[in-house]
C-alpha cells in the first residue's frame, strides 16, 4: 500500500493529465483513424478525423448515457458511432431520418419518393480504382450535395434496395463509396444512442500504400 501511494504521490501531475484526456476523448473530442474505404473518395483510407462529440449531446464520460441533448443528426452529416449490429466503430454518411422513406435503384437514391441528382465529378489517387475501375458522382438532394464512388463492374447486390421506412429513433446511414460500404443496407437502422459524434475535419492523413508517408493536402481539410 505504501509502495502505491507513494508511486501516486510522484505521479499525480502526468495521472491528472491522462485521467483529463481520458474524459475530454470520451465526451469532448476525439481522433479516429480511418482504416476502410466505405467513405471515399471524401475520407481515405489513412485518414486521421477529427470527431466532434459535442455536436449532438453532452454525455456521461465513459458512457453513452446523453446527459444534454443539444441537437440531431441531419441528412448529409458524417457520424461516428459505435454500432451493436456490426460490433465495431462505423463512419458513416446520414440519409434516411426518422420517418424517411428510402429506396435505391441502381444506386440512384430515392428519398419520400424523390430521386437524388447526379453530376459527373473525377477523383485521382484512388488506389481501389486500379483493381476496381469506378467514377465519381456529385449526389444532390436538398441541401445534401457529396461525392460518391461508383463502382463500373462490380456494383454491389444492395445496389436496389427499398422502400422502407426508417423507425423513429434510427437513421439510415450508407457509405460514399456505395458499392463497397457495409451499412444500413446490410445491417439495418442505427439507434440514435449509438452514435457518439460528427465527423468535422482530416486532422491528418497517412497513405498506407505509399509508406505511410503523410498526404499534407489533406491535413486540415474539412469534411462535408
Amino acid at each position: 500500500m505504501h509502495a502505491i501511494a507513494r508511486f501516486l504521490a510522484r505521479n499525480k501531475g502526468f495521472i491528472t493529465f491522462m485521467l483529463c484526456m481520458l474524459v475530454f476523448r470520451s465526451a469532448v473530442a476525439d481522433w479516429n483513424v480511418v482504416p476502410t474505404g466505405s467513405m471515399q473518395p471524401t475520407i481515405k483510407i489513412g485518414d486521421r478525423i477529427l470527431v466532434d462529440k459535442l455536436a449532438y449531446d453532452v454525455r456521461l464520460p465513459l458512457t453513452h448515457v446523453s446527459l444534454v441533448h443539444l441537437a440531431d443528426p441531419q441528412r448529409g452529416d458524417i457520424v461516428v458511432l459505435d454500432s451493436h449490429a456490426a460490433n465495431e466503430r462505423l463512419v458513416k454518411r446520414v440519409i434516411g431520418l426518422p420517418g424517411d422513406e428510402v429506396a435505391m435503384r441502381g444506386n440512384v437514391l430515392f428519398i419520400n419518393g424523390r430521386p437524388a441528382s447526379y453530376a459527373a465529378s473525377s477523383y485521382v489517387g484512388i488506389r481501389d480504382d486500379l483493381r476496381d475501375p469506378a467514377h465519381y458522382d456529385i449526389e444532390r438532394y436538398d441541401i445534401m450535395h457529396h461525392a460518391v464512388r461508383l463502382s463500373d463492374f462490380r456494383p454491389s447486390p444492395a445496389s436496389n434496395f427499398g422502400p422502407v421506412k426508417v423507425p423513429r429513433g434510427r437513421y439510415l446511414l450508407l457509405g460514399d463509396d456505395r458499392d463497397n460500404s457495409m451499412d444500413s443496407r446490410y445491417f439495418g437502422y442505427f439507434p440514435r444512442n449509438e452514435i457518439v459524434g460528427r465527423a468535422r475535419y482530416v486532422v491528418a492523413s497517412l497513405d498506407p500504400a505509399n509508406h505511410y508517408l503523410p498526404r499534407s493536402h489533406r491535413f486540415g481539410m474539412p469534411l462535408d
